[in-house]
């Protein structure tokens, strides 16, 4: 699987293939074209009252990736989308806006997706 996590405020390089914004809210100061993103799929990004909750609390990231993995539960189609484009563009990257580049959303996503059994999204 070419699914990769990075920040949307680093250089786009041609080798992040189709690029995926899963941040709720649009990143501060970056224009779509700046960004070279493809797709915002604002929907699979935590809730507004999980993302405030959490607030990038160092101590809140565990039970953080735990309640959000809960709400991707919900997202199948959405999940199921980023594997297809996956497939058909043969490397996805996953971007985030966040200055924590360990603990962030994108992370939690791109987890799931590797986790998703291989035939649930056909």
């Amino acid at each position: 699987m070419a699914i990769s996590v990075k920040r949307v405020y680093e250089r786009p390089l041609p080798e992040d293939g189709y690029r995926v914004l899963v941040d709720r809210l649009w990143p501060r100061g970056v224009s779509q074209v700046m960004g070279h993103v493809d797709l915002w799929l604002r929907d699979i990004a935590p809730t507004t009252g999980l993302r405030r909750w959490y607030g990038h609390e160092f101590d809140r990231w565990p039970e953080f990736q735990q309640r959000y993995r809960q709400e991707l539960v919900g997202h199948g189609a959405l999940l199921d989308l980023v594997l297809d484009i996956e497939q058909h563009r043969k490397r996805v990257t996953l971007l985030f806006g966040a200055r924590d580049e360990e603990r962030n959303e994108a992370h939690v996503v791109a987890d799931v997706l590797r986790d998703r059994p291989p035939h649930s999204h056909r």
